[in-house]
């Protein structure tokens, strides 16, 4: 089965490349890729590792994060190909410097622009995430059915990722995030935040930056669970569609609750 057999790929290259250097990072494998973005030896080498196990399951084109940072042009294939691989080998590089433990191994296939299947690997709580469009989500093989936000906004946990925020929205967003229970600053890693709404830890996470592989697993995790996952406009998460800002949440009443009561309702 294509869902067991990527779980088994990311896993196995975690093992091999990426845990043994947690926490174990020599001088010289951790680089700026940009501005406060890192990239370390164990994003590369994961990356080549699941991007030709991947194309011997379904010999497509492997859009990678670190691949796309040398060349961004390859992105474009997430939209003008009938199908393509998605990698963030090495999601939380921030966190998996700095020795912590939210960080996680991520993977989607997309076909005709849409996500139809999604993982995600956390190694240090040994968590496998898998959806499949249509198909339902799971974790560690059991299904994952996402409650109804309860309680009301003044007892909801969420997370407001404002890093890339404008300095104006990210004021707006902060005033209005005073109305729940908890707001925190995030993870910093797509593959921590979307698992958390997903299983009930919180209801709901906004996003601004959206890149696809960031986003495509654990959208279709959330969205399967019976979540929601939307860009500000309403419209519902697609991978190839490049626009920033994403609010994921429990459920519909949920996700518009949060959206007016953060930014406005939609106009």
């Amino acid at each position: 089965m294509v869902l067991d057999k990527v779980a088994e790929i990311l896993a196995e290259t975690a093992a091999e490349v990426i845990e043994p250097r947690f926490r174990a990072l020599a001088t010289g494998e951790v680089v700026e890729k940009a501005p406060g973005d890192l990239v370390t030896v164990a994003d590369r080498e994961a990356e080549l590792i699941i991007a030709e196990r991947l194309r011997g399951l379904l010999p497509v084109p492997v859009v990678g994060e670190e691949a796309v940072s040398a060349d961004p042009a390859l992105v474009e294939a997430v939209r003008t190909e009938p199908a393509v691989w998605l990698v963030d080998p090495l999601d939380g590089t921030g966190n998996f410097v700095a020795g912590k433990g939210d960080y996680a191994v991520m993977a989607a296939l997309i076909r005709d622009g849409e996500t139809v299947a999604g993982w995600i690997w956390q190694p240090v709580s040994g968590n496998g995430y898998a959806a499949e469009r249509g198909g339902g989500a799971w974790l560690n093989g059991e299904r994952l059915r996402r409650v109804p936000a309860a309680g009301g906004p003044a007892t909801w946990r969420g997370a407001v990722l404002s890093r890339f925020l404008e300095p104006g929205m990210r004021s707006t967003v902060e005033a209005g995030g005073r109305a729940f229970g908890t707001v925190t600053p995030g993870s910093r890693a797509a593959g921590v935040e979307y698992p958390r709404i997903a299983t009930g830890e919180q209801e709901f996470t906004l996003f601004w930056r959206t890149l696809p592989w960031d986003h495509a697993p654990g959208s279709l995790l959330v969205t399967e669970a019976g979540g929601v996952s939307a860009r500000l406009d309403g419209v519902p998460y697609q991978p190839g569609r490049q626009v920033d800002g994403l609010l994921v949440a429990a459920d519909e009443e949920c996700w518009h609750q949060v959206r007016e009561q953060l930014l406005g309702p939609i106009r």
